[in-house]
Formats: C-alpha cells, structure tokens, sequence
C-alpha cells in the first residue's frame, strides 16, 4: 500500500481529508486510487494506520481510520546532515539516500570550495523541490516523520546555532589520510536515545582550511575509513554506520 503524511493527529471516530495538491493527484492520477482502497498513512503524532477511501473529490480524499499499524523505523537519535553544496543531481540523490537511511534533518551549505552557488530568487525553489524529494524519499522508505531542510551561506551561520546539539563531527578527508579510525567508532557507541547529533562534510573539493579552524572549537574530527568518498557518498557511510551499530545493540 502507499504511504502519504498528514499535518494532524488521529481520531478513530471522525473521517480526515486529504487536501495537499500533490497528494491528491497522485492518489487519483498516478496510483489511480477508488472509494474502497486502502492507504497507510502516517499522522502527525508518529502512529500509522491502514485508513480507507470514503470519497474522492477534485480537491480532497476523505478517509476513515482502519487498523492500527506498529511500525518503528526510526533511528534513536536526531542526525543532521550539514554538506557543502555539490552539483545539483548528486545532491538530490544524497538527500533522497539519506533519508532513505534515517537522517532527521537536513542542513544544505555555500562553502568555500562550493562549486555550486545559491541566489535568493533561486534559493526559495531548490529548498522547495529539495523538500519534495524527501517527503517522497520518506514515504518510500516508511519513515514516521518527514525530514526538514534549510540553508545557510556560509558554514560560520551554522556554528552559530551549535548549543543545540549533544555533538558535532566533521567528516575530515585529512583524519581518514592519516589513519585515523577509532573516533568516529567511539563516539557512535557513546551516543544515547535522543541524542541529537550534527555531521559535517564538504563540498566536491573538501573543506577549506579556514573552515576547519572555525570548527574545531566545538567539534570532533572523524575518518570515515581507508577510502576517500565523493561528497554525496560520506554521509551514506556515517548514517550507515550509526544504524548498524543501533541495530547491534537491539538485537
């Protein structure tokens, strides 16, 4: 069954609407839904039901709740994936996996060696359709909440809002040529249920030596093993790492 998000909690006794456009038409036009078909939906509260179609309308589908669904696909704590900008369909399908992996946020950065540079009449249209790739990433992947993305200039307006997060690990190309690969080991394993973690990496060319030095006050470097990754393959590796050593310690 296909998955869809709706901005509110459940109620078992009252039938729901579903009224965003995109929703709609792929209800009715791309999985060509009936009155009687059933979809899974996930409520703003996290809980998921199989719910049923009463109605289809040009603006709205009306459902009713069915059975309730136990679904955890949640990894236990809040990743933020902060990257450097890369060309634009390397970063969509970074998005797409990653949340595919668990990352619960997304933070999209103009650094130094950026090759790719945001405006503000384009940057309102790239969160836009960044953000649409992610509801569908997780839809596919049914995950229990939707991921959120922003912008920032510059890698220093990141730092500014650091206080809200238990660590910070910046993915260094140098840690990983020098060998080093206990860290990142050590830190996953220290992590705790709801800890709420942001990773950094860089753009195509790494990051500049200046913004190593920004970071390192409140950071902690990690090498991501022997291989050096391209810019959309490093956060795969961490997110993939985190979730295997989560998944160890449940079994």
């Amino acid at each position: 069954m296909q998955r869809y998000f709706i901005n509110q909690t459940a109620d078992a006794n009252q039938p729901f609407s579903i009224t965003d456009h995109g929703d709609v038409h792929h209800i009715v036009n791309v999985m060509r839904y009936q009155v009687g078909d059933k979809i899974i939906i996930t409520f703003s509260d996290k809980s998921v039901y199989e719910c049923i179609i009463q109605s289809i309308g040009h603006d709205d589908v009306v459902l009713t709740i069915g059975d309730s669904m136990n679904i955890d696909t949640e990894l236990p704590q809040h990743i933020t994936i902060c990257s450097g900008l890369i060309k634009a369909d390397k970063y969509e399908w970074m998005l797409q996996k990653s949340t595919e992996l668990g990352a619960s946020a997304f933070i999209a950065v103009g650094m130094e060696r950026s090759i790719v540079k945001l405006n503000e009449t384009k940057l309102a249209k790239k969160v836009e359709r960044w953000q649409k790739i992610i509801k569908e990433a997780a839809e596919q992947s049914y995950r229990l909440s939707i991921p959120g993305i922003s912008y920032q200039a510059s890698i220093k307006e990141v730092l500014k809002d650091t206080e809200q997060y238990d660590y910070i690990l910046i993915a260094y190309e140098d840690a990983a040529k020098n060998g080093e690969i206990s860290n990142f080991k050590t830190l996953v394993q220290n992590f705790k249920q709801n800890d709420r973690i942001l990773i950094i990496f860089g753009p195509e060319g790494g990051l500049s030596e200046d913004e190593i030095t920004l970071t390192e006050p409140c950071s902690e470097q990690i090498g991501l093993g022997p291989r050096i990754l391209r810019a959309e393959t490093a956060p795969l590796y961490a997110l993939s790492a985190i979730s295997y050593a989560h998944d160890l310690q449940t079994r």
